[in-house]
């Protein structure tokens, strides 16, 4: 009877977080759900473009709002290289380290991540069964390598902002009294340790290696490059690091055909994208139909923009005499009569520089992994591992390209501020900085250090808590197995 009596309300969950229309078009809200309404009928792509759409789908959730810009928020202003910027409480709760459970920025990167998350799912579960000969068994797999890409990606994403998180990796078909004990903990799920989810995406990859092509028509597709370097940077990440594995990861994409771009300001010229020098990279036409509007959220004189660049980064550029990559990243407007900002004066007022097109339905391309990010992250695996002149040849490749001097460094402990300060000036803006203080145990240090352009501490109160983010308040109430984050 309590089955019975459950039954409605689990469907009603459901509903909540889904369309009544086409399977195709149920986008799941949360949690990773999606539900199929015809149960008699097991096969749930009925064509070979049905799945490649349904793939297609997933892939098209890197142009969405939390890739354009929440990304980019959450890697930056969360860290010591830009200030929030605008005029948005959610942002400035994120760039003090003062986030609630109720703020909506970290409701809807939920409810993105999970979304896509569910569609991988979909995908994954269920494309083997295409009857449709017109999708060769060897596609087949190749799309399952390349969804099993995309989730690890997603779950690589929530695990560094929540830590523990729920784990979904199937799909809800029916719902009915006979199945209802198997598919509640589907809807309503706990959160599993980090332990296990960095297990799922390193098995994820796995599956993708050995199913998604070497080349791609554009970086924007999961290649073997794009997931020895996902597993490179995972195995840097999760605890404990496993430096033999970044390593050897790192070997085989700097050995997969990418080289560095001789000059650095080629990187983000205009009309030069896909690059030999990229490894992942989210591909925009233009205009109204696949147009980077994010852009437009980082630069412009129309509105007070998000990501302002810190004080504390321009004088590491300046002390570094590092002038390529500072003028390849940062470019100052008169902004007179437009807004104010305690940082800086309206006469020169900074702006990051990297996105170049930052019009209405701009064809700026977003780089999200690229060859300098994993020859430094050798670099950190070298100097882990005690070679710490393996690590400055990385390292010295990296800054020889900006006209500047061998690193000085020499101990290990040398080596690791100096790799930590070259990823910072050599990825500035890119979405790494905040996740490279976390994993290297550097932020409460270097977070509460910061100083405002006098020289005077900004006030920042990082604590462990704060390290991670609260589980959304929305969530929490329509699931009582999720348990909040210590601190919030």
């Amino acid at each position: 009877m309590k089955k019975l009596l459950l039954l409605p309300l689990l469907v009603l969950a459901v509903l909540a977080i889904s369309s009544c229309e086409k399977f195709l078009e149920l986008e799941p809200e949360s949690q990773g759900i999606a539900v199929e309404n015809t149960a008699a009928d097991s096969v749930l792509f009925k064509s070979a473009s049905e799945a490649e759409a349904a793939l297609a789908g997933a892939y098209a959730d890197f142009k969405n709002e939390y890739y354009q810009l929440d990304y980019f928020v959450n890697g930056d202003a969360q860290s010591d290289d830009a200030y929030a910027g605008a005029d948005n409480p959610a942002n400035f709760q994120i760039d003090d380290y003062k986030l609630d459970a109720t703020n909506s920025n970290v409701s809807r990167d939920w409810r993105y991540l999970y979304s896509t998350i569910g569609k991988c799912n979909t995908v994954i579960n269920n494309v083997r069964s295409v009857t449709d000969p017109a999708l060769t068994n060897d596609r087949k797999e190749q799309i399952v390598g390349e969804a099993s890409f995309i989730r690890a990606f997603m779950y690589f994403q929530a695990v560094q902002l929540w830590g523990d998180v729920p784990l979904q990796l199937k799909e809800v078909k029916t719902i009915s009294a006979a199945n209802l004990d198997e598919i509640y903990p589907q809807i309503f799920p706990a959160r599993s340790p980090q332990a296990e989810v960095y297990a799922q995406i390193i098995a994820d990859l796995e599956t993708a290696l050995s199913r998604v092509p070497v080349t791609a028509a554009h970086k924007g597709f999961a290649t073997r490059g794009a997931v020895n370097a996902l597993l490179a940077k995972v195995y840097a990440t999760q605890e404990p690091h496993d430096w033999s594995k970044v390593s050897q990861y790192c070997d085989v994409v700097i050995a997969g055909g990418y080289a560095l771009l001789p000059d650095y300001e080629q990187l983000w010229t205009l009309g030069n994208e896909n690059t030999s020098e990229s490894i992942f990279e989210i591909n925009y036409n233009g205009g109204a139909p696949d147009g980077n509007w994010g852009t437009k959220m980082f630069r412009g004189l129309d509105w007070k923009k998000f990501n302002i660049p810190s004080n504390d980064l321009i004088a590491l550029f300046e002390s570094e005499n590092d002038t390529k990559r500072k003028n390849a990243s940062i470019i100052y407007d008169n902004v007179s009569g437009k807004w104010s900002d305690p940082h800086y004066p309206q006469t020169k007022y900074p702006f990051i520089n990297k996105w170049r097109n930052f019009q209405e339905g701009s064809n700026q391309n977003y780089i999200f992994i690229r060859l300098a990010d994993i020859l430094l992250l050798k670099a950190e695996a070298l100097n882990e591992m005690g070679d710490q002149s393996g690590a400055a040849a990385l390292v010295n490749q990296i800054r020889s390209r900006v006209n500047l001097g061998p690193t000085p460094a020499v101990t290990q402990s040398e080596m690791r501020l100096a790799i930590e300060k070259e990823r910072r000036l050599e990825l500035a803006f890119e979405g790494h900085r905040w996740y490279d203080l976390k994993r290297t145990g550097r932020a409460i240090e270097v977070i509460n250090a910061v100083t405002d352009h006098t020289g005077q501490p900004i006030g920042y109160n990082l604590t462990p808590e704060r390290l991670v983010w609260p589980i959304p308040q929305a969530e929490l109430d329509k699931n009582g197995r999720l348990l909040q984050n210590a601190g919030y």
